[in-house]
């Protein structure tokens, strides 16, 4: 090879990890922090074993959630290029080769999956689950109104029940799997809700689903479940058995609350909530509101008893 081309090459390859890194979608990565819910509300995050495997757990749904973000890149490309900012992801605009991103979206999909089975059978289980999950989303299920949403709850779900299989909870309540597929509905549809807002009347031309959308549905839709969610949550704080032994898990409602009002204010007065998981990371009171109900929830369980 002339020294005058390798230049170019390396410039390719830096582009072909530069676009594999953000069609990973590391920001992606904090929705399955929720995976330690069964450790934290089972009174066993500080179980050295059950937190390292639940770490890996974490660590291969990460992998795994990167390789289906891949997979859904791939099987959109030519839809996301009509969209306003979607366009400019990598395998849209052409920085990233199709053919890498195939290879390593199978390279981290079997590594995850290698790694979920190693530390738990059923985990591994539920990975697959989830992959078989996704895959379903992207080749039929996103295309039909309300299910697309309701299966990428189904996501948030299995996190949760793969976290319960590894720590083989004894204090986990079944309220908390309500609270999470109600905030999974609030989210997913609040995401719609701004994608029609974004594509006004191309917004059939990216996603088949979305022409069966309207605001008013979408906002009654979304008041349903966000009113669900405080109520369910309410239920859980004080009904759970860990929370029974810490009566005073109540006191972590406002919290719950306020990130629900805050979250439909910028959905509502900002037009926001495309990408929820920025909007979680980006707005600060938010980030603030969540590392506050994080820290009240462990000094409750673990040192107010």
């Amino acid at each position: 090879m002339s020294t005058s081309s390798r230049p170019a090459v390396a410039h390719v390859d830096r582009n072909n990890l530069r676009g594999l890194i953000r069609t990973m979608r590391p920001r992606q990565w904090v929705k399955s922090t929720i995976v330690y819910a069964a450790l934290v509300f089972d009174g066993k995050l500080f179980v050295p074993e059950l937190l390292a495997q639940t770490t890996v757990i974490f660590l291969a749904f990460c992998l795994l959630s990167s390789s289906v973000y891949i997979m859904n890149d791939l099987v959109d490309m030519e839809k996301d290029r009509q969209h306003p900012r979607k366009r400019r992801r990598p395998l849209a605009s052409g920085q990233l080769d199709p053919v890498v991103a195939m290879i390593m979206a199978g390279i981290m999909g079997v590594a995850s999956l290698g790694a979920a089975f190693a530390v738990d059978v059923w985990a591994g289980s539920v990975l697959l689950a989830y992959l078989a999950q996704n895959v379903a989303y992207s080749f039929w299920l996103k295309n039909v109104v309300l299910i697309d949403v309701m299966v990428l709850s189904l996501g948030f779900l299995l996190r949760v029940v793969a976290g319960v299989v590894v720590v083989q909870v004894t204090n986990f309540s079944p309220w908390l799997y309500v609270c999470v597929t109600l905030l999974a509905l609030f989210l997913g549809f609040g995401k719609r809700r701004h994608e029609i807002v974004l594509l006004e009347g191309d917004a059939g031309n990216h996603r088949a689903s979305l022409v069966e959308y309207n605001l008013p549905l979408l906002d009654q839709i979304i008041g349903m479940v966000v009113t669900a969610t405080l109520v369910s949550y309410t239920f859980y704080s004080f009904d759970a058995t860990t929370a029974l032994a810490h009566s005073k898990m109540l006191l972590t409602v406002p919290f719950v609350f306020y990130f629900l009002a805050r979250y439909l204010y910028l959905v509502h007065v900002k037009h926001l909530g495309g990408a929820p998981e920025e909007l979680l990371l980006e707005d600060r009171p938010l980030l603030i509101n969540g590392i506050l109900w994080a820290l009240s929830v462990v000094i409750l369980i673990y040192v107010w008893r």
